[in-house]
């Protein structure tokens, strides 16, 4: 069903044949190259964005395009146009055709389309609801949070969804289509109280439509009353928080959203790309031990709904599971087809890209650590003085040293093994190599986070989700304000 209807929003409508692609491809593929794909992509999107109480903006886009690439030896000859035509298409075939030897060679492939499981609903979701529907899910959230508690000030939301229609053709014979929805919650709170003012955040998104927000969860409320209470209370809690204090400690970091600080100060150092250039603090240690051997780490493109998964990367290869890291041992790297080529192994299906205007780079899609056995209680008791870290707000990572820093948004102080109260202005600083062999306790409460992030690398954006269990982190240095 999918194949169909991609073959005919992206071809069909555009004079376009599949036997068009087949012909290119075959042209090609008599030039001395070691492989070459064309990306077709249709993308339907829509923001509406509300400032305290005022629908300030709705926009609407339709982005088209095509981008054909051609690799021999190392260098990748890319050319995209935002035109989906035949005319457009031979074009950029020309410009890539410029950029290859003239030497011909014969190369019989026969193209046979990839029939892949789907981890996700092919509905657009920007017609689930009518657009007075969607502006009532933005009232719906700033209703919600002045209703929380009567300190907040200002309440600010953005809602918005995207349809993609993707087709991947290439000369190693893939043929393969997908659909992918998505839809995206952003919430900012400000309170105030006596002169201090202190922000929550929080959000949503999943491959799914709109209606998502309008479920209930297995507490009996909205999933987008869920998710305003959740920014209201930390704005609120902020208000009441003390100066974090300085120095090299215990650190419970909590589940879900924490995976952030993985995804950054490992997950980007076990991309192929930063490997092959042995770039990486990871370069080199294959088999070797990287973590303690409570961790196991894994990317996994087939999470169902989830705001990262792939039924296909944008190279054609089905989304996958992969172990990364097992019992601290460190066993792949996420790989896209060039660099695994370059590398004499093969793609993980993580050869991902923002649109058709971009080569395809190795990338995350749903990274997480796997639950242990621990329970909360059980960790946050084992620590005598130290740091809770629930949530952060943001941070940096050096790929070449694996060092980072990271700044908590919502945080508390552990004192015999209890919570004293919540914190501030704390800031994480490590390397992350370091810190995965410092992890003495993973709990079994693995959970992934809302479906807020967003990775950017080289300039592109994509979709991502982290996840994690509680974990304590034995000792790491906390820049604080005390």
């Amino acid at each position: 069903m999918n194949f169909n209807t991609v073959i005919n929003n992206i071809l069909l409508k555009n004079n376009i044949s599949i036997e068009d692609i087949f012909s290119i491809l075959s042209d090609l593929s008599k030039k001395t190259i070691d492989y070459s794909d064309i990306y077709f992509q249709l993308k339907l999107s829509e923001s509406w964005i509300l400032e305290n109480k005022i629908i300030k903006n709705g926009t609407y886009d339709v982005d088209t395009g095509i981008g054909l690439r051609a690799i021999y030896n190392q260098m990748n000859g890319f050319a995209y146009t935002n035109q989906i035509n035949l005319t457009g298409l031979k074009k950029i075939t020309n410009l890539v055709q410029n950029i290859l030897k003239n030497k011909e060679r014969q190369k019989n492939k026969n193209f046979i389309y990839n029939s892949n499981k789907s981890f996700y609903r092919s509905e657009n979701p920007l017609n689930s609801l009518t657009n007075k529907e969607k502006l009532n899910i933005l009232r719906q959230v700033d209703e919600i949070a002045r209703r929380y508690d009567s300190r907040i000030s200002q309440v600010n939301a953005c809602l918005s969804g995207t349809y993609e229609n993707i087709l991947v053709a290439s000369t190693d014979g893939v043929l393969s289509t997908d659909i992918r929805p998505l839809v995206s919650l952003s919430i900012y709170i400000l309170s105030e109280d006596h002169g201090k003012r202190e922000i929550g955040t929080n959000g949503g998104g999943v491959r799914s439509t709109y209606q998502y927000f309008l479920k209930k969860n297995k507490n009996g409320f909205l999933n987008l009353e869920n998710l305003t209470k959740e920014a209201a209370r930390i704005s609120i809690l902020n208000l009441n928080s003390k100066k974090a204090p300085s120095g090299s400690f215990p650190v419970v970091l909590g589940s879900g959203f924490p995976g952030v600080l993985l995804h950054e100060a490992v997950g980007h150092g076990l991309e192929g790309d930063f490997n092959r250039k042995n770039l990486s603090i990871y370069s080199n240690k294959i088999n070797k031990k990287v973590a303690s051997n409570l961790c196991t780490i894994v990317d996994d493109g087939t999470k169902k709904y989830s705001k990262g998964s792939i039924s296909i990367d944008d190279e054609g290869t089905p989304g996958k599971y992969n172990v990364l890291v097992e019992k601290g041992i460190l066993k792949k790297y996420l790989q896209d087809k060039f660099n695994a080529h370059l590398m004499n192994t093969i793609s993980t299906g993580n050869g991902r890209r923002e649109s058709y205007a971009y080569l395809p780079l190795p990338r995350m899609t749903n990274t997480y650590m796997l639950s242990g056995k621990s329970t909360i209680s059980e960790i946050i008791e084992s620590v005598d003085y130290g740091i809770y870290a629930v949530n952060f707000s943001g941070g940096q990572v050096d790929i070449t040293s694996g060092e980072f820093v990271f700044s908590t948004s919502e945080a508390y102080l552990i004192k015999q093994g209890k919570i004293i109260y919540p914190i501030k202005e704390a800031t994480l600083i490590g390397s992350g190599i370091e810190i995965m062999k410092k992890i003495s306790m993973v709990g079994n409460d693995l959970k992934m986070d809302n479906g807020t992030g967003l990775c950017s690398k080289e300039g592109q954006n994509i979709s991502v989700s982290v996840g994690q269990p509680t974990i304590k982190i034995d000792s790491l240095t906390i820049g604080g304000t005390n």
